[in-house]
């Protein structure tokens, strides 16, 4: 049976979504060539066939990156984690600053303070800004253990917006587009093609992609992230989702903007293990008369 429509948080996460001044614009500030349609890879293949001539990104503005306050701090978390899963992360007095300042940047913006006001009219957050940041720490960056017997080496925002690989030929995570662009800008990810039905093909102003590519040579059968969103936006909503239910694993239905869209959220005691949107359709198709199927 289908899942119901959440109406209450469609209605909140459209409010976060016109909140998101810092999102960028399709065809202004960024451009992206979907290119072809990816085929069917198992997780852990070693050879998957290229479906895209182009990187995914042929430009990004940069210029917001350096002076949006959230992206730059973002990006400069990006490089402090080690990639593999089950090695212990090392964290230094200076990294333990960037999560700090980021969360910082973050509880600043509109996006997060409305999501805070939410959480507190839930009484499921402290209004004190000082908890609710330490709140955010633990659901985001509390490390854990990924695998029994192995080292503190992973974390939700390590998994979400960074990526890790997991016995050398297993990529899981990595749902941020900003990683993405940076990764495939150094020529360290390699794009293969979009992931879609048959009729809902993607178009280049849809917010949330599913994506197959390689990082590191290790192949992301399919992943998906949202497209042009501020950290801020990707955080509140996965934050939300998260703090509403105490299930291991949450799945709420909501349309966002011209979306239809699962988000996912997969704890691991008090914090994130990973949270991510996925797709079920775009550009108000799933609000228009369904015509006939038709025969295969």
């Amino acid at each position: 049976m289908g899942q119901f429509l959440n109406q209450e948080l469609s209605n909140l996460f459209n409010e976060f979504w016109r909140l998101d001044t810092h999102r960028m614009t399709p065809g202004v500030d960024y451009t992206h060539s979907l290119s072809g349609r990816a085929g069917f890879v198992n997780q852990g293949s070693a050879v998957v066939p290229d479906h895209a001539a182009l990187p995914l990104f042929s430009n990004v503005n940069e210029t917001k990156f350096q002076t949006i306050t959230t992206y730059a701090r973002l990006i400069r978390l990006l490089d402090n984690f080690e990639r593999s899963t089950g090695v212990a992360e090392q964290v230094t007095a200076d990294e333990l600053l960037e999560i700090s300042q980021f969360l910082d940047a973050v509880l600043q913006t509109p996006v997060m303070r409305r999501a805070h006001q939410y959480l507190v009219s839930k009484r499921l957050s402290s209004s004190d800004l000082r908890t609710f940041k330490n709140q955010l720490n633990l659901i985001w960056f509390q490390l854990y253990r990924r695998q029994r017997n192995s080292q503190l080496d992973s974390s939700g925002f390590e998994h979400v917006f960074v990526g890790e690989t997991r016995s050398g030929n297993e990529l899981i995570g990595f749902h941020n587009w900003v990683q993405f662009y940076l990764q495939e800008k150094n020529l360290h990810l390699d794009y293969k093609g979009f992931k879609a039905g048959y009729r809902d093909l993607p178009d280049q102003d849809d917010h949330v992609l599913n994506l197959q590519f390689t990082w590191h040579s290790v192949v992301k059968p399919v992943g998906s992230a949202f497209i042009g969103t501020s950290p801020e936006f990707e955080m509140a909503l996965y934050t939300v989702v998260f703090l509403l239910s105490t299930e291991r694993s949450t799945t709420v239905l909501v349309n966002i903007d011209q979306c239809q869209m699962e988000l996912v959220v997969i704890r691991h005691g008090r914090s994130i293990e990973t949270a991510y949107p996925k797709l079920l359709s775009s550009n108000s198709r799933h609000v228009r008369p369904q015509s006939q199927p038709q025969p295969h």
